[in-house]
């Protein structure tokens, strides 16, 4: 088994450090120019990503809505996890071909989301248009139908779990130290936190507001890409 020891190993390698200024920026824009009903401008809006059966949906977010985030505790664990993680790819790969990973694995997390979300949103549709014709207006369906079809999804989540899953696969024994003070090795958090968002996705429960198929998603394209990139050169770092 090899060791990876990387020869001159950059703390913040300048992929990683873009992406941290760039999604700063989006934040304190966002800051800047809050959410408002009265609002005659929405970032969100413009940026965020939204159903394709959405008059809001524009083609720029399937791109945009990774440099946009919910609160400051999302940001700041969207950009912590792509630091801790992304870097140590960044280092591996080279600057090319880790931003190359990370816009497919964002991009692929937005196409499942949608996926998953159309599946969703389309007997809710037929119900709904049914019941117009009919002259018959269910407020429920016409609620949840509104609700789903103008929700806005954002945040790096899904290229960071396109991350993750490309740590854990290439450095399954490395060790995690989870608050700072459990070690547990990459291998085990992989495992657990990935069912976890499968049965929080399959479970749908309502009042959760995480785009867990986008996590999902996310995993599995960076999964496919590192096992292609790596199907004879597995490591193991320490």
């Amino acid at each position: 088994m090899t060791e990876f020891r990387p020869g001159r190993f950059e703390i913040l390698p300048v992929i990683i450090k873009n992406l941290l200024i760039i999604n700063g920026l989006f934040y304190l824009a966002q800051q800047t120019f809050p959410e408002s009903p009265t609002a005659n401008f929405s970032l969100e809006d413009l940026f965020a990503l939204h159903a394709w059966q959405s008059d809001l949906f524009k083609p720029w977010q399937l791109i945009t809505h990774m440099f946009m985030h919910g609160d400051f505790y999302h940001i700041l664990g969207n950009m912590f996890a792509l630091w801790m993680f992304g870097s140590v790819l960044e280092n591996l790969w080279g600057s090319a071909r880790f931003l190359t990973f990370y816009m497919v694995c964002g991009l692929g997390a937005a196409f499942i989301h949608l996926l998953f979300l159309s599946y969703e949103l389309t007997p809710l549709i037929e119900d709904f248009q049914a019941r117009e014709k009919l002259g018959i207006i269910n407020e429920a369906v016409a609620f949840k139908y509104n609700q789903i079809i103008n929700t806005a999804t954002l945040g790096a989540s899904g290229a960071v779990f396109g991350i993750l899953a490309a740590f854990v696969y290439l450095f399954p024994n490395t060790y995690i130290y989870l608050y700072f003070f459990v070690p547990v090795k990459a291998k085990w958090v992989g495992l657990i936190y990935f069912a976890f968002e499968i049965y929080s996705a399959v479970q749908n429960a309502a009042g959760d507001n995480v785009a867990r198929w986008a996590h999902v998603g996310g995993a599995i394209v960076g999964l496919i890409i590192v096992v292609t990139w790596n199907k004879t050169n597995k490591k193991t770092f320490y």
